[in-house]
């Protein structure tokens, strides 16, 4: 076989036909593509030894040794019979036989396999003189593939599969293959100067393919191959070669990659496999959410292999992570990105068409890899930037002020670096539409703040409503907290997608805080939608950031960061003044007390004693804290973590309470509630059961944001009953059904 022109295969999986075919020609090897998953070549021993060596995306590389028409068995023995399998498979090797049948006559696999084994043992006998055939040898596995009646008879040179690089030794579960990954890599625009990064990249094969393909690294250095077993294989020949290889290899990267999984295991796994493949100084590997991904850097890509509840089994977080897949690509503006998934409706989740989609295969799993096109960069000599300077930050960094790219000598001329992007962003490109609708919005903000300027101080109001979707195409509600302003989106129906509604999200934040003097950091924005079945609005985040505010005089914690709301309804300010004005000398109770401003107010109006009542512990250690920074503390001042309904069935009627605030949500479904809350079909028997702790005479405020609430008036058990929704709105909301009121007295 030496220095003979034999015929080779060279296979791949489904979809990376032409990227193989690409890496041959690239080794100055004329290849075709000849069906799925199969590209043809011709060469010696040493050419098959290096396509084994360098190629990336193929899986084996097989020796053809006959192609011929067979409809029967006979056919297909004799056939195979007849072939000089002598000078191909020494007397004393192993050649097990594995097959397929495809749209085939004989569609029986084991028969097949039966048949061929049978043919070659006779060959052997006859080519090599023997009568037994020991099979003590080197390994030689043969494949008989049928493919409507033409029968292709391939010795294996490979061994395990080419994908097994040698590095990756703790497989993760639903693992990447090396071959896949590097596909995908090469089907990018990335290249070494520019950054790559990885947000679920697991055991890290996608940035450490990627750092190999950078460096010229060959990818067969470190593994075994059958051929090796053969006797025909010139070890001399094969230092030679992989000697060659390894000088080709490029010096470190000129811009590390990045790969970033939320699972400390996994990112364990991925340090030690860079470290074996000798790329650990080219990829950094750090934790963090995806959600969290954002980057100073220009022109990098994505690349990347989410989860989709396949492999993996059922997660119950897997809809909301690729939803907020938008919102992370809208802050890589200039960014490619590229995912591998089989996540159902993935491009109507993202909202927007990919630029190219190519089917491929993780394992036996049908995916599509989606490519998105960031603009094209232009490229400017360093000296032409502007003066400031900048290290660049890793991907999971934030950093203010501009940060350059790397400015990379090239054979010595000036350095480089990427300055101008042409074309649209990927993701979160805006309009001109979206910059009118700022102009209105700001033109709005200014209007009701000259209105409002002097509420501070003529009246002391510090905290008060300034905007609340007085333009419809822009549904926003612009709370001022003192020197903070808090957002809050009402959903409308747009024709943005996803990432250009974040940034039109981020466009109007900006806004307000320019108009109305406000600095960036003190600007919040909170994204509300209907609540529906069972999602209510929860925490968001966990910063506890609180800050303190005033109103009617006292001071109150607020947290502008962590909830929907805020602690402090501002609808309400009226109504507490009320409250505080009708609580001298009374025993008064708060139910739903929140955060407890209502109490605050009791207690500052000189209530004999309070007591406030809520599920959440946290709210009323809140509530506490208020009363504290109040100097109003104090064993008359007590708190009571359960469910309504239990607090008021623990006590017997009698007259207890001379003052009562009763401001129930509308919805609730907490698993530690007796049963699910709707102030519809509950507030009246809640109601019920309050006035019978109330002493003759006592006051009752009952209130809800429920609009379409209706209350039997004649079927409660008071002297008197008012409606003072009107009354208690303040003027600052736009809204006057912001809220529902009540003042009965028992």
């Amino acid at each position: 076989m030496k220095g003979s022109t034999l015929q080779f295969l060279a296979t791949t999986a489904f979809g990376l036909e032409a990227i193989t075919r690409r890496e041959l020609e690239a080794l100055g090897i004329t290849a075709k593509i000849q069906g799925a998953g199969r590209i043809a070549f011709d060469g010696d021993i040493a050419t098959m030894q290096q396509a084994s060596l360098w190629l990336r995306t193929a899986d084996r590389v097989l020796l053809r040794v006959a192609e011929f028409p067979a409809a029967d068995f006979d056919a297909l023995f004799e056939t195979t019979r007849s072939i000089p399998w002598g000078q191909w498979i020494p007397g004393d090797a192993s050649f097990p036989v594995t097959g397929r049948s495809i749209q085939s006559t004989l569609s029986s696999v084991p028969a097949c396999q039966r048949a061929v084994k049978r043919a070659i043992v006779d060959a052997l006998r006859r080519d090599h003189g023997q009568v037994t055939l020991p099979e003590t040898g080197a390994s030689y596995k043969v494949d008989v593939s049928l493919l409507k009646d033409l029968v292709t008879l391939t010795i294996d040179t490979t061994g395990p599969s080419l994908h097994r690089r040698g590095y990756r030794t703790d497989i993760r579960r639903a693992p990447l293959k090396e071959t896949l990954a590097a596909a995908l890599v090469m089907l990018t625009f990335w290249k070494p100067e520019r950054p790559l990064l990885d947000p679920f990249c697991g055991s890290g094969t996608i940035p450490i393919e990627a750092a190999m393909i950078g460096r010229n690294m060959v990818p067969g250095r470190n593994r075994h191959y059958a051929f090796m077993d053969w006797p025909s294989f010139d070890q001399d020949s094969w230092d030679s070669m992989t000697c060659e290889a390894d000088a080709k290899a490029l010096p470190k990267l000129p811009e590390r990659l990045i790969g970033r999984d939320i699972d400390p295991a996994a990112l364990v796994a991925a340090r030690d496999n860079a470290e074996r493949a000798g790329v650990i100084g080219d990829v950094h590997f750090e934790p963090g959410d995806m959600r969290s991904t954002r980057s100073q850097r220009r022109f990098g890509c994505l690349v990347t292999n989410p989860p989709y509840g396949i492999r993996l089994g059922h997660d119950d977080d897997l809809d909301d992570t690729y939803r907020a897949i938008p919102d992370v690509l809208r802050r890589l503006p200039t960014w490619s990105s590229y995912f591998l998934t089989a996540y159902p409706d993935f491009e109507s989740t993202v909202g927007r068409s990919a630029d190219r989609r190519r089917k491929l295969y993780n394992g036996r799993i049908e995916c599509t890899y989606f490519q998105f096109h960031g603009p094209r960069p232009l490229q400017a000599d360093a000296a032409q930037l502007p003066s400031e300077t900048c290290e660049p930050e890793s991907a999971g960094q934030e950093t203010s002020g501009r940060v350059p790219e790397r400015a990379d000598a090239v054979d010595g001329a000036l350095p480089r670096t990427y300055v101008h992007a042409v074309g649209p962003a990927a993701f979160g490109e805006l309009d001109a539409k979206a910059r009118h609708q700022a102009e209105l919005f700001a033109s709005r903000l200014r209007k009701r703040q000259r209105h409002l300027r002097r509420w501070p101080n003529k009246r002391g109001i510090t905290c008060y409503r300034l905007y609340e979707r007085d333009i419809p195409e822009i549904p926003l509600a612009v709370d001022r907290y003192e020197d903070h302003l808090h957002l809050i989106e009402f959903e409308r129906p747009h024709d943005r997608d996803p990432a250009q509604h974040g940034n039109w999200l981020d466009l109007m934040a900006k806004t307000a805080g320019e108009v109305l003097d406000v600095r960036g950091s003190n600007v919040f924005l909170k994204r509300r939608g209907r609540q529906s079945g069972r999602r209510q609005h929860e925490r968001i985040a966990t910063t506890n950031q609180r800050i303190e505010v005033r109103e009617g005089g006292l001071k109150f914690w607020v947290n502008l960061v962590d909830y929907a709301d805020t602690g402090l309804f501002l609808d309400h300010r009226v109504t507490r003044s009320m409250v505080r004005d009708e609580a001298r000398g009374k025993h008064a109770l708060n139910l739903f007390a929140y955060t407890g401003s209502f109490t605050v107010y009791m207690a500052d109006g000189g209530a004999a004693s309070t007591t406030s009542v809520d599920l959440s512990a946290n709210y009323l250690d809140w509530a506490d804290d208020n009363l504290k920074l109040n100097g109003l503390d104090g064993a008359a001042h007590q708190m009571s973590a359960m469910d309504i309904r239990e607090f008021l069935h623990r006590h017997r009627p009698g007259e207890v309470y001379d003052l009562v605030v009763l401001d129930p949500p509308t919805f609730s479904n907490s698993k530690r509630a007796q049963r699910d809350w709707n102030v519809q079909i509950d507030g009246p028997e809640i109601l019920a059961d309050v006035l019978n702790l109330v002493r003759p005479g006592g006051i009752v405020y009952f209130s809800n944001n429920f609009r379409r609430f209706k209350l039997d008036t004649e079927s409660i058990a008071v002297s008197e009953i008012h409606e003072i929704s009107k009354q208690t709105v303040p003027e600052d909301y736009r809204n006057r059904r912001v809220h529902r009121c009540w003042r009965m007295v028992k």
